[in-house]
């Protein structure tokens, strides 16, 4: 039943994220139409803000209810679910409130000194009231996930994403042509979508809340809150500032290469090409990979609790085998296709050409991805927020040296060294904490050497002259549909991934 019950969540989310991903990729490139690569760069800037702004109230409390709600209903305490998830709730809203706060009375200093565009303070302004609504909707998913109801956050996060991009349009009728009205319309729209979402994730709730049986005696809650903290904060903390310094990158890019190339609006608009159009195609795959890896943290955590450590093992290693198949499945495809991809989706040959760079480092991102779920279900998130840091700390030094003086390629540069240092720091704390001994056959070899050979093929008959006489969408498509088929079967044949791999991981 638990079996049954971890594949049918892991189909739920997994294609919801997928559906999301797809719809959020769309969404992106008709605002990418609407305002431009300049508006893409500064909007990507802005978010960057919303994101730091809400990391206190939806990064760590998420986590730590997920951690004592599935506790309590292990060890049958499922009486204290309610009062956990209130005092959770409380201290949401209260952390929320306080950054809204701090961060709307900062919007003019932020705007003006740290983004260095006057341009996004009324945007800057107007997010900061999304952030309670934030706290409440990733406290109920924590409590969603730990009781095994994963179509409840999923249902919210395509409600959430489907009234987010309807009221949007609307706002887009309604405004003016500029940047900074364009910036504005879009962060007002996600203040009400995160407001939408957390009224539907409370109905949800209240109708789920029948299921749990009220709270029994005088328990202090000031226990459940220190618990609650104890979990939380040295996440929420690391988090914090591993955001303020991916914040501080995200700002200092452009500005570098406004220094290579001289002139503020280049400088935006080669950032907005590369984070606002280029990164989100590239993650779009790995949405499969990120549901499964949430999944998989009170998974490892029973695991470990119950001293499995051999099914701690063959989930690490079956995960890692199938993560690099289908990572180096989309490194190939956007190796092969990145510039009619970027053509079809953006009309950018620039787009294409970034899109075309990053296609090596799809393994590398995509690993670290999984391995960072794993960890935290192996109660290792500290370290693995530690290399984070280290990460971050290093790529705002490079990124000050390098990105003046090479422009865009040096910052190429940094990408690939920074994302080759923290897949290798986690994989490592990952097969010291389990003794999973490292397989680069199965894990890098012939995933590697299947995608190779089929990228030759596939190559070879994009330069037949009935092929390179088509149009983009039918190379981009079709490429990419001849690559996955013959690529699978290869895997299939040198039993670099198997239908039994699939059944050991749960």
């Amino acid at each position: 039943m638990k079996k049954k019950l971890f594949v049918q969540n892991a189909a739920v989310m997994s294609g919801t994220s997928l559906l999301l991903k797809a719809i959020g990729m769309f969404f992106r490139i008709w605002l990418s139409n609407q305002i431009g690569g300049e508006g893409m760069g500064l909007y990507q800037l802005i978010f960057s803000i919303y994101i730091l702004g809400s990391t206190v109230a939806t990064t760590g409390l998420s986590t730590a209810v997920t951690r004592l709600v599935t506790e309590a209903s292990a060890t049958k305490n499922e009486r204290d679910i309610p009062r956990i998830l209130r005092q959770a709730l409380l201290l949401a809203v209260g952390l929320s409130v306080l950054s809204t706060v701090l961060f709307y009375l900062a919007a003019p200093l932020i705007g003006s000194l740290w983004i260095g565009d006057n341009r996004a303070i009324p945007a800057l302004r107007i997010l900061v009231f999304g952030f309670p609504f934030m706290g409440i909707s990733a406290t109920l998913k924590g409590y969603f996930i730990a009781r095994r109801r994963a179509e409840l956050p999923s249902m919210a996060q395509i409600f959430e994403q489907l009234t987010r991009i309807g009221i949007t349009v609307w706002l887009f009728l309604q405004t003016d042509a500029s940047i900074a009205s364009y910036c504005f319309a879009i962060m007002l729209s996600d203040v009400l979508s995160e407001a939408l979402s957390a009224g539907f994730s409370a109905c949800c709730y209240a109708f789920e809340r029948d299921k749990v049986q009220p709270p029994r005696g005088n328990r202090p809650p000031l226990r459940v809150t220190r618990r609650l903290i104890g979990i939380a904060a040295p996440i929420t903390a690391g988090r914090y500032l591993n955001t303020i310094l991916r914040t501080i990158e995200n700002i200092q890019v452009p500005r570098c290469l406004a220094v290579f190339s001289g002139s503020n609006e280049l400088g935006l608009t080669a950032f907005g090409n590369l984070k606002g159009m280029a990164m989100p195609l590239i993650f779009f795959p790995s949405s499969l990979l990120s549901a499964f890896s949430t999944l998989l943290i009170p998974e490892m955590s029973e695991a470990l609790a119950l001293d499995q450590h051999l099914r701690v093992r063959h989930i690490a290693d079956t995960t890692i085998r199938i993560t690099m198949a289908g990572a180096w499945l989309c490194a190939g495809c956007f190796w092969l296709l990145g510039y009619p991809l970027g053509e079809l989706f953006y009309g950018s040959k620039e787009v294409g050409f970034y899109i075309r760079v990053l296609a090596p480092l799809v393994p590398l991102m995509y690993l670290e991805s999984v391995v960072d779920g794993i960890l935290k279900g192996l109660n290792q998130q500290a370290k693995s927020l530690k290399y984070s840091l280290i990460d971050s700390a290093l790529r705002i030094v490079l990124i000050a040296l390098v990105v003046p003086r090479f422009g865009m390629r040096g910052f190429l540069y940094i990408m690939v060294l920074s994302n080759l240092l923290t897949c290798l720091l986690n994989t490592g704390r990952l097969c010291r904490v389990t003794h999973l001994p490292v397989d680069l056959t199965h894990w890098l070899l012939r995933p590697l050497g299947c995608t190779v050979l089929g990228g030759a093929i596939v190559r070879a008959l994009l330069f037949l002259p009935i092929l390179r006489l088509t149009s983009t969408l039918i190379q981009a498509v079709g490429g990419s549909l001849i690559f996955i088929s013959i690529t699978v079967v290869l895997y299939l044949i040198s039993k670099t991934i198997t239908i039994s791999d699939w059944r050991r991981n749960t």
